[in-house]
């Protein structure tokens, strides 16, 4: 399966495109209609811009795609306030900061509900339109909703059709860490290592450190490592059977109980060198157990049950 996702160029400032009548532009013609009227039923947010604002034109692409995204629940409406500058002076003495531009304003049953100032990264515009849509009691963001179809997948044993959600959701949110980390580790699951290291290479680089990516790649190194003992797993048995004391062996059979997917048995191991010697190769069982908990991610129930054991190691 290619993990590649595609990118819909999006809508330039004043061009009058359009997606449905989800993305459009304003004027004191339509306004009542296109606003007022229109967030009776749906959240309208409202680009105030002008030609000659450079933060609009940067702004503008960013939001008509986290726009476009939330698939019709929530409407953009351009105006720019040279071409209307009746209404926007209306809207100022209504009580709008339309003195320093880009402003966007959230309108709710025909009232302002929220509202912003200045160019804004795409993580934050996309939490503006998540609290716009939650105070409208209109549901989160589609890709809420496919993550979390994602993750059911994972769990009953689909990574194929994980991989394919994952990849949705970033045809309309390039920079979401959740479907970047998800698609990485369906691509594991998979056993496409290959393909799995590609999509961390493309990861962007605004969200390069975000958990859920740092997770993600934790996963592709574990994977990488653990590999290479995993063939070797019987025989590691049999010499901590000899000696419950070989560290070494110990170690190395984690990396490979935790390629095959047993991470209880490989979190035991682990806590089995912990509890005889914390300080063995300069703490290399406890960094590789902090490795697996970040990979498996922290409220899964052998990085639960793991953390509490350690715990009752470290501080007893």
């Amino acid at each position: 399966m290619d993990y590649m996702i595609g990118q819909k160029p999006p809508a330039q400032p004043g061009s009058g495109a359009v997606s449905g009548d989800i993305v459009m532009d304003g004027s004191e013609a339509n306004f009542v209609q296109a606003v007022i009227e229109t967030s009776r039923k749906v959240p309208v947010l409202v680009d105030f811009w002008a030609d000659w604002c450079g933060p609009c034109k940067q702004l503008a692409p960013v939001l008509e795609r986290v726009v476009n995204a939330a698939k019709g629940r929530v409407r953009l409406v351009k105006i720019d306030i040279e071409a209307n500058r009746a209404l926007a002076a209306q809207l100022v003495q209504a009580g709008l900061p339309l003195q320093s531009i880009p402003m966007v304003a959230a309108f709710w049953k025909g009232q302002i509900l929220d509202l912003f100032q200045g160019a804004q990264p795409e993580s934050q515009i996309k939490q503006f339109v998540e609290r716009v849509l939650k105070a409208a009691g209109s549901g989160a963001m589609p890709s809420a909703d496919m993550l979390a179809e994602a993750h059911v997948a994972m769990e009953t044993q689909q990574p194929a059709r994980a991989a394919e959600l994952c990849s949705a959701v970033l045809e309309d949110e390039p920079e979401n860490p959740a479907a970047w980390g998800g698609l990485i580790r369906a691509m594991l699951a998979l056993d496409n290592e290959e393909a799995a290291a590609d999509a961390l290479a493309d990861v962007p680089k605004a969200i390069a450190t975000h958990p859920e990516v740092e997770g993600a790649r934790a996963a592709v190194e574990l994977k990488r490592e653990g590999r290479q003992v995993a063939g070797e797993a019987d025989a590691l048995r049999h010499r901590i059977k000899a000696n419950p004391e070989d560290f070494q062996a110990r170690y190395d059979l984690a990396n490979a109980l935790n390629v095959a997917g047993h991470h209880e048995e490989a979190a035991n191991e682990l806590l089995a060198i912990i509890k005889k010697d914390q300080s063995w190769n300069e703490g290399a069982a406890k960094q590789l157990l902090f490795k697996f908990f970040e990979a498996w991610g922290h409220d899964d129930p052998a990085t639960v049950q793991a953390r509490r054991r350690l715990s009752s190691f470290l501080f007893a």
